[in-house]
């Protein structure tokens, strides 16, 4: 007979967040964050929150066109790498990779970001959020899942 397993007290109530790594050649698209009160003054992917009955890839297309002025097929994003991450919360990050879109980028939520652009690779702004840079470390290195701050 087996042991019984430690029982769990509570369930996590994790919030799901997608990211998009929209790709233009070796170069990747970034925004220069402002007056959101988390990170401002570094540079990050374009993202936002999974909403209640809303897919993660749904949520990207979703905040592709309201950050970004763009319009993505689900058929064109790949689930690059997803990140579970500790911090005051419990976070389940889905980094996605674009390389093609329809529309002209813009940016459609300049109060909440000071400057938007694509940077190589191999030359990426500082400073990047922490783990925005990580989860890009290991896509290179074909990690698809990691954990932080456990």
């Amino acid at each position: 007979m087996n042991a019984p397993i430690a029982s769990i007290s509570k369930r996590t109530g994790a919030l799901v967040h997608a990211y998009l790594i929209l790709r233009k050649a070796d170069q990747i698209l970034l925004q220069l964050r402002q007056n959101t009160g988390y990170c401002d003054g570094q540079w990050s992917f374009a993202a936002g929150k999974v909403e209640d009955n809303e897919p993660a890839s749904s949520a990207m297309i979703r905040e592709a066109q309201e950050e970004l002025g763009i319009g993505i097929a689900a058929s064109n994003l790949k689930v690059a790498h997803v990140m579970h991450r500790k911090t005051n919360q419990f976070n389940v990050d889905v980094f996605f990779e674009c390389d093609r879109w329809d529309g002209k980028l813009e940016n459609k939520e300049a109060h909440k970001c000071a400057e938007m652009r694509f940077f190589p690779l191999i030359a990426l702004p500082s400073p990047l959020v922490d783990y925005n840079k990580i989860a890009l470390d290991f896509i290179a290195k074909g990690v698809l899942y990691s954990e932080l701050g456990w």
